[in-house]
């Protein structure tokens, strides 16, 4: 058989799940996990809620995948639809009903000082002239796993490498962004 692309083989495990194909989901979500994880994980801003968030993610792909239009949408934007409009109605859910001006006043500021946010910034300089350290594949590479949350075999097919070499470009990069952030 084959060797299916990711794109293709993504549709074809959401139309087994809507057939209630068990293992296609297993599949599906081996493939697409670190992925819609990283997405959730971006919005809630909480490990905790993300690892509950994802799993109610899964149970919607599995409810709704007789809706998803092969051809109409990416099935990955697809998914990633699915696992941000979740995480987006749980932040919604988190806020409570105004009780008006008066109130919000009396509530501490836990935001981040101003000193902090001036760190944060000189953080975000450095590891971003590092970064520029890199090749650019090399930082691109480093901004998909560590900031995008894909995963190693994404990485690898989308730079059309072996997935060992995508592993050493990581490692290797790392090294190197260590080396520049502590020198």
């Amino acid at each position: 058989m084959p060797q299916q692309s990711g794109t293709a083989e993504i549709a074809d495990l959401i139309a087994r799940c809507a057939l209630r194909d068990r293992l296609a989901f297993r599949a599906l979500y081996q493939r697409t996990s670190a992925k819609l994880f990283g997405v959730v994980l971006r919005i809630l801003k909480n490990r905790a809620e993300a690892e509950e968030a994802i799993q109610e993610v899964y149970i919607k792909i599995w409810q709704r995948s007789d809706r998803y239009v092969d051809g109409q949408y990416s099935p990955i934007s697809w998914l990633v639809a699915i696992a941000r409009n979740h995480a987006l109605d749980m932040v919604r859910a988190r806020r409570p009903a105004g009780d008006g001006l008066d109130a919000a006043m009396e509530i501490a500021d836990t935001g981040p000082s101003p000193e902090r946010l001036a760190q944060s910034s000189e953080d975000g300089q450095r590891i971003e002239t590092c970064l520029a350290t890199l090749e650019p594949d090399r930082a691109e590479a480093v901004r998909g796993a560590y900031l995008d949350g894909y995963s190693y075999d994404e990485l690898a097919q989308r730079f059309s490498v072996p997935l060992n070499t995508m592993r050493t470009w990581l490692r290797r990069s790392l090294i190197k962004l260590r080396e520049c952030l502590t020198a």
